[in-house]
């Protein structure tokens, strides 16, 4: 598995653009990096991608993935 982060510029803000949707091959299955502290009791399945900023991409999630991502 790889970890990926966010893009950010130097002055700390998130590097955003608009994509095509047909340039999108595969959705990505992303697994948060945990460090040594609790996780928050109130977060909701919609918060990880702003609670964490480390992720592990899953290459193995199923065959595509795994032939796209070789």
């Amino acid at each position: 598995m790889w970890i990926v982060c966010p893009s950010v510029f130097d002055d700390g803000t998130q590097n955003l653009a608009v994509i095509y949707i047909n340039t999108i091959s595969h959705a990505a299955h992303l697994i948060p990096v945990y460090s040594l502290d609790f996780i928050a009791k109130d977060i909701e399945y919609f918060h990880p991608y702003d609670a964490f900023h480390l992720f592990h991409v899953n290459k193995y999630a199923d065959h595509h993935a795994f032939k796209i991502a070789s």
